[in-house]
């Protein structure tokens, strides 16, 4: 099916089968064609596409399927990435709630409206200014105070901002902290000076401040990535921390892949909530990860490595 021709489910499903697709139940197979989309599952199902013969370095797809490639196992994966992402957001959600108390707590205590104090954070996020491009001559705390304010625009009918609003004509940083994305409030952390990042490194047993930043950074990836309903199984992770080289179980991880940002997840929450289910639920899942009988997918592409199950940070 080209990109611009308009086919009937019906004629959606044997295109599949004519490239070698196995469909067990059509009826049903059109059932999840019409509930999820051709265009959606083809990410899905693009890894069991045949590889077609490239110089080395480069890798694409056939049209036809590998074969013994079937319809189900690419819902199954499809299912798989779905409760995948609702775990993702499940424990972003608490480690993003812990962040903004951290930050918020040890900055409110230097100064009410810490935000916009550019003596509060490191030299080169309020005093160095950029160089180049859109932001040129601006420092990345006037950057980072545009879209805060952008944020305070857009959730200025918000009682609480409203209020606060009304009352200082600005919003106390424990305020300020609510209305914060991932995004800004990983930036803001970024900003931090070294003292004050490694104070709250230390509190979830991080050797810096430096990299919980990065952590936040990726995390951030992975919260947008899960947000907006795009695969995340086996998704090239742009926004990469390092692996931690101090501990041989972790340098077996693959950095570019998104199981060693869940064994992130993990780190943090083991201090944020250590009574949590959520470690349980994420070994049932992972661990059932759908692998077809061909192959044509593992959870080696997840970045699951083997016996991670036994490790402490899991067991």
């Amino acid at each position: 099916m080209s990109g611009t021709d308009w086919k009937s489910y019906a004629d959606q499903l044997q295109i599949l089968q004519s490239r070698g697709l196995l469909i067990d139940d059509a009826a049903r197979a059109q059932t999840d064609l019409e509930r999820i989309g051709y265009y959606c599952l083809s990410g899905y199902w693009y890894p069991f596409r045949k590889l077609k013969a490239q110089p080395v370095g480069l890798s694409f797809r056939e049209d036809e399927f590998v074969a013994g490639s079937k319809f189900d196992d690419v819902v199954a994966l499809y299912v798989f990435d779905k409760n995948l992402r609702l775990m993702a957001l499940d424990a972003l959600e608490r480690i993003e709630r812990a962040i903004r108390v951290d930050v918020a707590h040890l900055l409110g205590e230097r100064d009410c409206f810490a935000q916009h104090q550019p003596s509060l954070f490191h030299g080169n996020f309020s005093r160095r200014t950029i160089t180049h491009g859109f932001h040129s001559g601006k420092t990345e705390h006037q950057v980072w105070l545009e879209r805060y304010d952008g944020l305070v625009r857009q959730n200025r009918r918000q009682p609480f901002v409203a209020h606060n609003l009304t009352k200082h004509q600005k919003l106390p940083i424990w305020v300020a902290i609510e209305i914060l994305d991932f995004g800004a409030l990983s930036r803001l952390f970024a900003g931090m000076s070294f003292a004050d990042k490694g104070a709250i490194a230390a509190k979830y047993g991080l050797a810096s401040g430096r990299e919980l930043e990065q952590w936040l950074r990726s995390l951030n990836l992975i919260r947008n990535v899960a947000a907006h309903h795009s695969r995340l199984w086996n998704m090239n992770i742009l926004e990469l921390s390092p692996v931690r080289q101090y501990d041989a179980q972790w340098q077996q991880l693959n950095n570019s892949r998104p199981f060693m940002y869940f064994c992130l997840m993990q780190k943090l929450l083991a201090t944020i909530c250590p009574n949590s289910g959520w470690r349980r639920r994420f070994v049932a899942l992972a661990s059932a990860f759908p692998e077809p009988d061909n192959k044509a997918v593992t959870a080696q592409d997840f970045g699951a490595v083997a016996g991670w199950q036994a490790w402490g940070l899991w067991a």
